[in-house]
């Protein structure tokens, strides 16, 4: 059996294992609830919080009912919805505003204002090698980089590969093409945790990978200071960077479509935080599915984002910066003889 063989026959074993792992400890898999009713769906969102002096308050639905929580003040937390009017300002089918506490607050999307200002300042380089300064040191790797191509492995792994189009917060390609590579164990994992989802009715799509370091420096430049909880300081690369990190979300197997979850990819909001409570019984149920099983094989989460989950033996491998160009063409030339 050759060795690549032998990689694949574990790989599947491992899978069947997974399945059982995923589930971690008893009672820990409970069904998903049901879909919140529309008239309810409708009102869940933000509202507010625009400014760091302005009110804001979270809508959001448990149990088949509505709550509301306060963000701001000196003493956030819940706050009891009005029994006898309808405190949500509707205006042609859209929840437009809340009005509480005599104030009229309007719905916001702090994601999208966020990528409204990063936006405005940004500009397409002209060419990479602009972009392309020089990593830092560090000492030699305990690990060879052995990055593997993800759409070699699983035909069951979807991809949505934002950052080689222009729907991403930056608003333009960053990569030359749609890629995904994860260094080989990571890879392999990955797999085994795709393999778990499929009793779910789900799959893995993945939005990203390994990223190169002259991406991570363009992320660090173009984002503003208080926005840079959500993307790597190149001063120290990113797991992206070392192939160990990768960005995904859920499928429904039946449909092929990604599923809703508490906020959209990338978006640089706290609806994007992994213990966010807002959203929806079935969005946090989903979400936290998804880092149960992400954990179950050697995955981390990035607290700050649901969607990014990094490999623990990150540490192990340097920060690379060849293109995806390079990659497959280093994958396609002939090994040296001997």
């Amino acid at each position: 059996m050759t060795p690549a063989a032998s990689r694949l026959r574990l790989t599947l074993i491992l899978a069947g294992l997974a399945l059982c792992a995923a589930a971690g400890p008893a009672g820990a898999q409970t069904p998903p609830p049901p879909e919140p009713r529309p008239e309810l769906a409708l009102r869940v969102g933000e509202y507010g919080g625009l400014t760091p002096d302005a009110p804001s308050y979270t809508a959001y639905e448990r149990d088949g009912a509505l709550h509301l929580r306060r963000n701001d003040g000196p003493a956030p937390g819940e706050v009891p919805l009005p029994a006898a009017t309808d405190p949500f300002v509707l205006e042609s089918g859209r929840v437009s505003a809340l009005q509480v506490a005599g104030q009229r607050i309007p719905r916001t999307d702090l994601g999208a204002v966020r990528v409204a200002q990063i936006r405005a300042g940004v500009h397409t380089p002209v060419s990479g090698a602009e972009a392309d300064l020089h990593p830092p040191k560090e000492p030699s790797p305990r690990q060879p980089a052995d990055l593997v191509d993800l759409r070699t492995l699983d035909a069951g792994l979807r991809f949505d590969i934002r950052y080689a189009g222009t729907d991403n917060f930056m608003g333009f390609p960053l990569y030359e093409h749609a890629g995904a590579f994860l260094q080989r164990p990571a890879a392999e994992a990955l797999v085994r945790a795709n393999a778990a989802l499929r009793p779910y009715g789900f799959g893995l799509m993945i939005h990203d990978g390994y990223r190169p370091w002259r991406v991570t420096k363009l992320f660090w430049d173009a984002t503003p200071p208080d926005a840079h909880i959500f993307v790597a300081n190149p001063a120290k690369g990113s797991r992206h960077n070392r192939g160990c990190a990768v960005d995904l979300t859920l499928y429904d197997l039946k449909t092929g479509q990604a599923v809703e979850m508490t906020s959209r990819y990338d978006e640089m909001s706290p609806r994007a935080f992994a213990d966010y409570p807002g959203g929806t019984s079935l969005q946090r149920w989903r979400r936290d599915l998804l880092r149960r099983v992400m954990e179950a094989q050697g995955f981390d989460v990035y607290p700050q984002e649901w969607w990014h989950f990094d490999y623990r033996a990150w540490a192990d491998y340097a920060i690379g910066t060849a293109s995806f160009t390079e990659l497959e063409q280093a994958a396609r030339a002939p090994s040296p003889s001997h």
